[in-house]
């Protein structure tokens, strides 16, 4: 099946007593077992599995041309049921633009447990440099977030396997419509369902998606398991429900942010633009390569300085000044100032999720915010 059906039917089934075409929520937290203490309806506690998880799951592996997925509270928990699965001791190789999430997750939570270095890992000299005999993991984000660097996820995973590790990569900002790090020759694929598979801003959500049924896999599942960083049934059914039209929203976006790449590249008080889908990127070719479409994030950074990035942002009217991405509204935001005093991102960028709304008010917004 193409795309487009998976998102519509593979998280579907049809109930088997009222026939509803949908899948009504099971709020239910425990399950009969059956006369001889079996299972027969395939669920024991909801915190295992649950009929609306069951169904997320499916659609979500199938998208992603995996062969299981687990679904998360949110993209944060399913970051760290990966870490959590790790021996302690193992080193895990970070890209040094690493979503300051999972980063913060790392040097507060795992420091003395885990290891880890965050390096330009599209350096392939400096990414051999760091394997050390305990290197485990080599993680990628790409495009990353928020300077929307592109990794060429084939020679990432060419270094790693050659020296036996897993490569994992977090591919919310693509999602699986417009880049499949697991066909690239990827071992796990990470998503916050809280963006582009929600779609709407009003619910959280994360997910790992495998290529294959390991003793790693196995690891993570039990860490999902007894950890109980689940969603919730009513979120399950919301997620699967707005994951129908993910392949038609995310062309939109997509539409979108490559015209608005191109106004913004040749405004006077642009300074550069962050976006895959320009020939001014610098690993255009490599999105070009490995990527189905360019995605709906750019970032641009403003001739100025702070003051003036958010002059700018305080006199747009359709754009909203709020954090996350990948919902029908269009957002912005000055990102460093929620990265912390350790980011690496410029004082004057602005990181744009950019929306459904009609591409000619979003330029006209953009514009007089400029202007004026």
């Amino acid at each position: 099946m193409k795309t487009e059906t998976i998102a519509i039917h593979a998280g579907n089934h049809i109930d088997g007593s009222s026939r509803a075409v949908i899948q009504p929520i099971v709020m239910s937290t425990t399950f009969e077992r059956g006369v001889d203490g079996d299972f027969p309806g395939g669920h024991i506690y909801s915190r295992s599995s649950n009929p609306n998880r069951s169904l997320l799951e499916n659609v979500i592996a199938q998208l992603e041309g995996g062969v299981d997925a687990a679904s998360f509270s949110s993209g944060n928990a399913a970051g760290m049921a990966i870490f959590q699965s790790l021996k302690p001791g193992t080193h895990i190789i970070c890209p040094d633009d690493m979503y300051h999430g999972l980063r913060n997750q790392l040097k507060n939570l795992f420091a003395g447990i885990l290891t880890f270095d965050f390096i330009d890992v599209n350096d392939s000299e400096v990414l051999q440099q760091h394997i050390k005999p305990e290197t485990g993991v080599i993680w990628i984000e790409t495009p990353s977030n928020p300077l929307l660097k592109i990794t060429d996820i084939k020679k990432v995973v060419g270094i790693a396997k050659a020296k036996g590790l897993k490569v994992v990569v977090d591919n919310t900002f693509a999602t699986p419509i417009c880049q499949q790090p697991l066909a690239l020759g990827a071992d796990i694929v990470m998503h916050s369902a809280t963006k582009y598979f929600g779609g709407h801003s009003d619910l959280m959500g994360g997910a790992l998606i495998t290529a294959e049924k390991s003793d790693w896999w196995a690891k993570i599942r039990q860490v999902q398991e007894m950890g109980g960083a689940i969603p919730s049934p009513t979120d399950c059914f919301w997620l699967v429900r707005s994951i129908k039209t993910l392949p038609y929203r995310v062309k939109g976006h997509v539409y979108n942010a490559q015209l608005l790449a191109e106004f913004l590249e040749y405004h006077p008080k642009v300074e550069r633009v962050l976006y895959p889908g320009l020939a001014s990127h610098p690993q255009h070719e490599i999105a070009k390569d490995q990527m189905l479409a360019f995605g709906g994030m750019l970032s641009f950074i403003v001739k100025g300085d702070e003051n003036d990035t958010h002059n700018i942002i305080n006199k747009l009217k359709i754009f909203t000044r709020a954090t996350s991405l990948g919902g029908v509204e269009s957002l912005i935001e000055h990102r460093a100032t929620v990265e912390g005093p350790d980011t690496k991102t410029p004082r004057n960028l602005l990181r744009v999720s950019v929306g459904l709304e009609h591409i000619d008010d979003l330029i006209e917004d953009l514009e007089q915010a400029l202007n004026g």
